[in-house]
């Protein structure tokens, strides 16, 4: 597949393949970007951008909001065409991203993953009416090249991953919403298993259960992965590389995300030190040249050192700190308790959703809470916010309590037609214009954008504005749903930050995972109409949901056999001796992956040889996959 808008330089982009098989010398191209360039609207988004990507690697693709992430996705699947540049992707291989036209809105959900892959499902309509047995023959070999009989079982298991229960398969895809149909796309994108996998924010639709599962399937997929994402975990689990876009660049970078930003890190400040040496020579030649430039006698040199000015490259100086900021407001301290909830069941209508609720929110709490998706953990929230009254119980607060409630919704009751200084000065009556601009650079708002109309502004700038509105009155408590969906790392950093500096109570739903780590000191589990204390960290929590999903797969297969009334008979010595032999082989193999990933945990790893980099993680890939099929074999015996 090759799409051109302008050839370009030819002999460079030679060089520049030649430096990146080099540094990467590890298998064949897969993937070349040449001379990218790209406008919209006569803006600038990308310019002479270049990357290689080999097959088998697992790229991450980073960079601020607006950089030019998805519209370099865009570029190379033909949606968008380029002014300039070449992007190359060999016609034998298959390029595979989540479609927003989902699929036939009356077929199971089943059957529209399966239909994804588009070559098993031509073959299986064409065998039942090809009549020449010498095609048949070949189909039959190519169905079962494509293990295409073993699809349905994948598809479901893909699906369940995702969060979708047995009885869901069945179902019609338009009884599903779109934030659940959108899963239904993703899982049709896994299924079809290309040698080019692209994902554009994969987890904007999934709960922190979904992702775990996902951060799993991709860390051990088999063949060549490009990923934007600005969720930190799941990029340092899945990826094996970076191209960081930004400036209108691209950049390579070996290793996971924290790799990643210790080396820019270290490159910037490199670069802040030779801006600093430039900056030094070039005003010692411009005074210089401001000396002597009309005496006779020394006006060559002054000439000559004119020149030099023209042509010396400056280096761009480093920003000290992150362009991104937030700041809340600190409240008055308040007595204990902030909230309590006595015996409460909360629901819609007459259907309860939580029940036996007791709970109590101090102000210094910091809470986050767990869950799927549909089990209550948003309608926790809008108790807690008042949107909601309970349906029996109590809920008691402060007297003076005043709480700030961030939901992704609330950005659709914003004035698209306002501007952010519009919006925050309605909220902020008899104020001066300078005190509610300065409540807006608190959340990173510079003068130019707080009078952009909001709609124009990206989903993470709507996000901050939501945030300074919330935050006006100083609130005592922060709830917070979702709160980073469309931030990009620095943002998302910036808020980190922010929340650890602030005084108040924090209670989150929230799908980040390093967010959680590093705010939350209490974990609450929202599950089977309760919500109760999780006694552990998010690592225990991973660990309870795959236990969990084993010990449904099991049920779901021990229903099926009683439904078929198929009695179990006793295990044989052969079951027993294939069981213990399983064991023996998964623990030599858990002990390998230990070992493995400890290399790869090791800063040093990646100074290593490129070739040696790729051996040790494509071993680390296989024996996940490895494991994964025994776990499977062992849950099969019984």
């Amino acid at each position: 597949m090759t799409r051109c808008a302008g050839i370009g330089e030819v002999a460079e982009f030679e060089k520049t393949l030649w430096q990146y098989n080099v540094f990467y010398a590890i298998s064949p191209t897969m993937l070349t970007v040449q001379n990218l360039t790209y406008r919209i609207a006569g803006r600038l988004i990308l310019e002479n951008a270049a990357c290689v990507v080999q097959a088998g690697q697992r790229v991450g693709v980073v960079g601020a909001n607006g950089a030019g992430k998805s519209t370099l996705f865009k570029l190379i699947t033909g949606e968008l065409h380029a002014d300039d540049g070449l992007i190359t992707l060999s016609d034998r291989n298959t390029l595979g991203y989540v479609r927003q036209d989902v699929g036939d809105m009356e077929r199971p959900l089943l059957d529209v993953v399966l239909a994804a892959d588009t070559e098993r499902e031509e073959l299986m309509k064409a065998v039942e009416t090809e009549e020449d047995p010498y095609k048949m023959g070949e189909m039959f070999a190519r169905l079962d090249e494509i293990d295409a009989y073993a699809a349905p079982a994948r598809a479901s298991a893909i699906l369940a991953g995702l969060g979708f229960k047995e009885e869901h398969l069945s179902q019609p895809l338009k009884t599903f919403s779109g934030g659940w149909q959108m899963r239904v796309a993703l899982a049709g994108a896994l299924f079809r298993s290309p040698d080019v996998l692209m994902l554009d924010e994969p987890t904007n639709h999934l709960d922190l259960e979904a992702i775990l599962w996902l951060e799993s399937y991709l860390a051990s997929y088999p063949k060549t992965l490009l990923l934007i994402s600005h969720d930190r975990e799941l990029l340092n689990a899945c990826v094996t590389h970076i191209l960081h876009v930004d400036n209108k660049k691209i950049t390579a970078y070996t290793g996971n995300y924290n790799r990643f930003e210790r080396e820019r890190a270290e490159k910037m400040m490199s670069q802040q030190k030779l801006h600093e040496k430039q900056a030094a020579v070039r005003a010692h030649m411009e005074a210089f040249v401001e000396r002597f430039k009309a005496k006779a006698s020394k006006a060559k040199q002054a000439q000559s050192r004119m020149k030099a000015l023209e042509k010396m490259d400056v280096v761009d100086a480093v920003m000290a700190d992150r362009s991104v900021k937030f700041m809340f407001p600190h409240p008055e301290e308040l007595a204990p308790p902030a909230i309590v909830v006595n015996d409460t069941v909360l629901g819609y209508g007459a259907k309860p959703v939580l029940q036996g609720l007791n709970l109590r929110i101090d102000m210094d709490d910091r809470i986050a809470l767990l869950g799927a998706n549909g089990n209550g953990k948003s309608t926790l929230m809008k108790l807690l916010s008042g949107d909601l009254k309970p349906m029996e119980g109590e809920m008691l607060v402060a007297s003076k309590l005043r709480i700030g409630y961030f939901a992704q919704h609330q950005t659709e009751a914003l004035d698209v037609t306002e501007s952010p200084y519009q919006a925050l000065s309605r909220a902020m009556p008899g104020k001066r214009e300078a005190d509610v601009r300065a409540v807006l650079g608190k959340f990173g708002f510079s003068k130019p954008l707080t009078d952009n109309r909001i709609g124009t502004l990206s989903g993470g700038e709507k996000a901050r504005l939501l945030f300074a509105l919330i935050s006006l009155d100083a609130p005592h408590v922060l709830l917070l749903d979702e709160p980073t969906n469309h931030l990009d790392m620095d943002a998302r950093e910036a808020l980190v930050q922010a929340l650890n500096d602030y005084p108040g109570a924090v209670v989150m739903v929230s799908h980040d995972p390093s967010m959680i780590e590093r705010v939350a000191d209490q974990l609450w589990l929202v599950a089977g109409g309760v919500c109760v204390p999780f006694d552990g960290d998010l690592e225990a929590y991973r660990n309870h949901v795959i236990a969990q999903r084993r010990a449904e797969r099991r049920s779901g297969k021990n229903e099926a056999k009683a439904a078929a009334k198929v009695e179990a008979a006793p295990e044989s010595p052969e079951a027993k001796a294939e069981r213990a032999k399983l064991e023996k082989s998964i623990a030599k193999l858990q002990g390998r992956r230990e070992k493995l990933e400890a290399q790869m945990a090791d800063a040093d790893f990646y100074s290593a040889e490129p070739t040696k980099i790729a051996k040790v993680q494509a071993e680390h890939a296989d024996i996940v996959r490895e494991l994964g099929g025994m776990e499977e074999a062992w849950l099969a015996l019984g």
